[in-house]
């Protein structure tokens, strides 16, 4: 990596920052910041903890720590979403590699918007598997690691990332088709991610579940109802953690630490969430982000992630 490293100091801010709309999205020295509005919870997400940087290398801000790499970039403001995505993960394997990928995180601007009759999320979407299967060839799915794509309210697009050298393990949900299957309806190439990757650093096992929703096989439920599409994600969340080694219902013993996030694309979902979710998964020591984003489908409502740590 040849990385300039203008200022270095140990227990780096490797950081994600949620703000409202109106700041767009910006990279700095000290986090990234994501035009997305919080409207209850924690206002930011540590990528990488104890981490020393920041390093700056070919348009990336760089964290490390122990055997860990992790790290933020944005796109040129008002670049073609497809090349910027594809330019972007070209430049992100550059600097991983000999490692692997443990966790992407991605902030789309205006993730449903059409430019030319595309949607910004199927745009998106190509760029990422053309970069994908230039890097790892035909197979580049079994390498694919947990991932999210939420709407900004604002650009340009940033990706974060985490990366290491211990080898992950990936899962699938047995109820959803894996989203690299998904049919052409969904756009001309499927997204790019697994549904969790889990991964054993030091004493601790971490799992990383990706955006999680409303879906079965490949079709979207309870369309038009909050409360119907937030029980079955609340139940893919459940299968998913099962197949992943964290416990069906809540995570597993009170030994795993947990960050959520939760997309709402309707701010008026708040309270809603926060009454159901309380009473049906969150518990004492749980960090939680309800945020105000648009997800990746325009007729689901809510999106949720999580990241579990056990074996402290």
């Amino acid at each position: 990596m040849n990385a300039n490293t203008p200022a270095v100091r140990a227990h780096a801010d490797c950081t994600v920052r949620f703000a409202a709309a109106k700041i767009g999205t910006e990279q700095a020295s000290d986090g990234l910041r994501v035009a997305l509005p919080v409207l209850a919870g924690a206002a930011e997400a540590c990528l990488l903890e104890d981490a020393s940087g920041p390093m700056l290398a070919d348009g990336w801000t760089l964290y490390r720590a122990g055997a860990c790499l992790a790290g933020f970039a944005t796109a040129a403001a008002g670049a073609d979403l497809e090349r910027a995505t594809d330019e972007l993960y070209q430049r992100l394997f550059a600097l991983t590699a000999g490692l692997h990928l443990y966790r992407v995180w991605n902030y789309v601007p205006h993730i449903n918007a059409l430019t030319r009759g595309v949607e910004a999320y199927h745009g998106f979407c190509s760029g990422r598997s053309r970069a994908f299967e230039r890097e790892f060839g035909s197979e580049f799915q079994r390498v694919l690691p947990a991932a999210s794509a939420v709407g900004s309210h604002g650009g340009p697009l940033s990706v974060a990332f985490l990366a290491g050298s211990a080898p992950p393990q990936h899962f699938e949900n047995p109820a959803q088709t894996p989203a690299f299957k998904y049919p052409v309806q969904y756009g001309p190439r499927p997204p790019s991610f697994s549904r969790a990757t889990a991964v054993t650093l030091g004493p601790e096992r971490h799992v990383f579940i990706s955006g999680t929703s409303a879906i079965r096989g490949h079709a979207s439920l309870a369309v038009g109802s909050f409360d119907g599409q937030l029980g079955y994600t609340l139940e893919n969340l459940a299968l998913i953690r099962d197949t992943a080694g964290a416990g069906e219902l809540t995570g597993g013993s009170s030994s795993w630490r947990r960050a959520l996030k939760v997309f709402l694309r309707r701010p008026e979902d708040l309270r809603p969430a926060r009454v159901r979710l309380e009473r049906d998964l969150l518990r004492d020591g749980d960090t939680v982000s309800y945020l105000n984003a648009d997800i990746c489908r325009s007729n689901l409502l809510v999106e949720i992630e999580e990241t579990l740590v056990s074996g402290a």
